[in-house]
C-alpha cells in the first residue's frame, strides 16, 4: 500500500534547478529568480484524490487531481505550456508523466523518513529537491 503523503513540508535543498529550467526554455532572468526561491509543499492526500500546493513568496502553484486519471494541466505559471498529465503510484513513489512539447517531462515524489524528495525531469535534465516534514 502506498504511503499517505499528507503534510506540510519545508524546503531543505535543491540541485540542478537552473539547467532544468533551461531545458524548459525559461528565460535567464526568471531562471535566476526561481533558483533563489525556497518553496514549501503542502500535500492533501485523501484516497485516490490529491492536492499538491507549491508555495513561494512569488506565486503558489496548485495541482488538484485524481490518481490514474489523465487531465489537461495548465503550466502557464511555470513555462506557458499545457500538457496531458497523469499521476499514479509506482511502488512507494508518486509518479507524474507530463505529455506535451517537452520530452521526458515529469516528476516523482517519495518519502525517506520525514523528508519528501522530488525528482523533476525535462529533456535530459534532472532537478532534485528535498523538503522536511513539519506537520
Amino acid at each position: 500500500m502506498p504511503p499517505n503523503l499528507t503534510g506540510y513540508y519545508r524546503f531543505v535543498s535543491q540541485e540542478n534547478m537552473d539547467n532544468y529550467l533551461r531545458a524548459l526554455d525559461i528565460n535567464v532572468v526568471l531562471r535566476k529568480l526561481v533558483c533563489l526561491l525556497k518553496p514549501d509543499k503542502e500535500i492533501i492526500h485523501t484516497g485516490n484524490h490529491m492536492v499538491i500546493r507549491t508555495i513561494t513568496s512569488l506565486r503558489d502553484y496548485v495541482m488538484d487531481f485524481d490518481l490514474g486519471v489523465q487531465f489537461e494541466e495548465d503550466l502557464g505559471p511555470v513555462d506557458g505550456r499545457k500538457c496531458q498529465t497523469t499521476v499514479s503510484w509506482e511502488g512507494d513513489q508518486l509518479v507524474c508523466e507530463q505529455l506535451g512539447e517537452k520530452r521526458n517531462r515529469g516528476w516523482r515524489h517519495w518519502l525517506e523518513g520525514d523528508q519528501l524528495h522530488l525528482r523533476m525531469t525535462a529533456e535530459d535534465e534532472v532537478c532534485v529537491q528535498v523538503f522536511q516534514k513539519v506537520k
